[in-house]
């Protein structure tokens, strides 16, 4: 399977400041934190009851790495909150990692004013249970290759579209819904734009789970 870069820096610096915007507000999601009992693994950082982690910053090569140790030497983990996670530089990495987030019956949530895109959606959707706070954003759209070439101009029965289908269905959804959403989401935005889902569309889609 290629690499593909779902999300492009353009957008990546619109969602963090926007994200900077929206959590310089109060939030009674996000608890203060004792730092100096946390543990970090890059994007990842353990909070001091070890069973919860904060999530920041874009999915990358490194993080399969990253999420392998913590669990090693954190094994009680049960919900990762995530904050702002704008997508993924190498997609196969973090289907292996939603792959192994799922297997260990992990629940992913998204804090206050998160924002969330992309393969940080493909990511969230691992999720054992998925919760969100308020005033969260949900984004997606479509991937495009290296050749310039995008997931819709693919037909429907083509190849290039298995990888992502097979995951959903690898962390636990059905074939339908599997293509279903997969669909939904190449057409729902160019690999260049953004969609925010909206309250059916989460609601259709049953992206949180409570």
């Amino acid at each position: 399977m290629k690499t593909i870069n779902r999300f492009t820096s353009k957008f990546f610096a619109i969602i963090l400041l926007t994200s900077f915007l929206l959590t310089s507000c109060n939030s009674d999601d996000d608890t203060s934190q004792d730092f100096s009992s946390t543990f970090t693994f890059d994007i990842f950082t353990v909070q001091p009851d070890e069973q919860t982690v904060i999530m920041n910053g874009e999915i990358k090569s490194r993080t399969l790495q990253d999420f392998t140790n913590m669990l090693q030497g954190h094994p009680n983990i049960q919900r990762i909150n995530m904050g702002t996670v704008p997508g993924s530089n190498d997609d196969e990495i973090n289907f292996q990692v939603g792959i192994m987030l799922r297997q260990n019956n992990i629940n992913t949530h998204i804090l206050d004013n998160g924002i969330i895109a992309s393969g940080g959606v493909d990511l969230f959707l691992a999720g054992v249970q998925r919760t969100r706070g308020e005033n969260t954003m949900i984004g997606v759209h479509s991937w495009s290759d290296g050749d310039g070439n995008q997931a819709t101009d693919f037909p429907v029965d083509s190849a290039e579209h298995l990888p992502n289908i097979q995951y959903y269905e690898n962390i636990g959804y059905n074939s339908q819904w599997s293509r279903a959403f997969y669909f939904f989401t190449i057409n729902a935005a160019p690999a260049e734009g953004i969609h925010w889902m909206t309250e059916e569309e989460i609601t259709q889609f049953e992206v949180i789970s409570q």
